[in-house]
């Protein structure tokens, strides 16, 4: 792994589900050339993880400060993590 690759996992709180949330975060992490997923949790929360350059990395939770535009979020919490050596493309999970 390059020394410039950032893995972030965020906790998304607000009205983060029923609005695109996941959708609209997947067409804006692939835009950013980001590996990871997004998902639903059961307490309401959304959660992703975003590798990729640091700075597309720190864009990307920068979008997801706002999000889509039915949502409402609330919250943003970031866990900065190693990189990881199994994450290929950007999906939507379960």
């Amino acid at each position: 792994m390059s020394e410039d690759v950032a893995c972030a996992r965020v906790f998304i709180s607000g009205r983060v589900q029923g609005v695109g949330y996941r959708m609209y975060c997947s067409e804006e992490a692939e835009g950013h050339g980001l590996a990871g997923w997004v998902r639903n949790l059961p307490d309401g929360r959304v959660e992703a993880l975003f590798q990729g350059p640091r700075e597309s990395v720190e864009g990307m939770i920068e979008w997801c400060r706002q999000g889509p535009p039915a949502a409402h979020v609330i919250d943003v919490a970031v866990e900065w993590q190693p990189a990881r050596s199994d994450l290929k493309g950007f999906r939507i999970t379960y």
